[in-house]
């Protein structure tokens, strides 16, 4: 035999080796093989034409209709707390009407929805079984109106714009004006509301110098409040008025900006009346 022959002999020997270890693999693991490949391309195929999306709401779809077969559909849509938010709006928002399976309702995309209206601070969206709806608001409350370039917007009780819709409701809120008064507006109607005598006959505000305030009263008196301690000088203000029915006064201003005197300011013409009803002249 020649030397080539042998070596041929040699290969084929060896090349029969390895097929007597891969083919018994092969009998035993081939088919598993087979099935696995043919769920990659089938599932590759299901994700990349969509056909998950499909079935996914094919099932849905028969799972609501079921659900709905059920009794739990919308019957009565209940909301809580509603003042000034526009009802219209609420009703397009949330996009359901009575009849509509109760699962098709999201409570948690409906109340990023409602709490993007302007007068709600916060909302709670919940579906109540077996028919219902429930939405509970609470809205922003309404504080003053503060005046910019002879336009009006309504102020909540953090200095926040709420609207300038619709602004006649709200006719008799205190008008406050000046640069930055929106956010020291909140102190000072609080300080005005714990004295109620002066809270009542305040019509207007002005933040003189981004530093402190003049109120004007109803009858037109301006009362000039200090930087400091707003609370303490209306209170002395509130108590001159129960002891001498100061703002009652014929008055055209009232300083409150010295601590231990009220200086005011007469009309002309009532000067002679005021010094004799207060005994003291133009200041107390």
């Amino acid at each position: 035999m020649s030397v080539i022959g042998k070596r041929k002999n040699t290969v084929n020997k060896r090349r029969k080796g390895k097929l007597a270890f891969v083919l018994p693999w092969l009998r035993r693991f081939g088919m598993s093989i087979v099935v696995l490949i043919g769920l990659l391309w089938v599932g590759s195929w299901f994700f990349l034409s969509e056909a998950d999306t499909r079935t996914a709401d094919w099932i849905g779809q028969k799972t609501l209709n079921i659900t709905a077969d059920m009794g739990f559909v919308v019957d009565d849509i209940l909301v809580e707390g509603r003042m000034n938010t526009d009802p219209n709006v609420l009703h397009a928002l949330i996009n359901v009407k009575k009849g509509d399976p109760l699962f098709s309702f999201d409570p948690t995309e409906a109340k990023a929805l409602v709490e993007r209206v302007d007068w709600v601070k916060r909302a709670r969206v919940e579906r109540r079984l077996p028919d219902t709806i429930y939405i509970n608001i609470e809205e922003r409350a309404p504080l003053a109106l503060w005046q910019k370039n002879k336009k009006l917007s309504l102020l909540d009780s953090e200095g926040e714009v709420i609207t300038a819709e619709g602004l006649s409701l709200f006719k008799d809120l205190i008008v406050i004006t000046g640069e930055g008064a929106p956010a020291q507006a909140p102190s000072l109607i609080g300080d005005l509301k714990a004295e109620s005598a002066l809270f009542e006959r305040a019509k207007s505000a002005a933040w003189i110098g981004e530093r402190r305030w003049d109120v004007t009263l109803s009858s037109g008196v301006v009362v000039r409040l200090p930087e400091q301690d707003v609370g303490l000088a209306l209170r002395r203000l509130a108590f001159a008025q129960e002891e001498d029915k100061l703002l009652d006064k014929d008055l055209k201003s009232i300083d409150l900006r010295e601590q231990d005197r009220i200086v005011v300011r007469t009309r002309p013409g009532a000067v002679q009346e005021y010094k004799a009803g207060l005994k003291t002249g133009n200041n107390i």
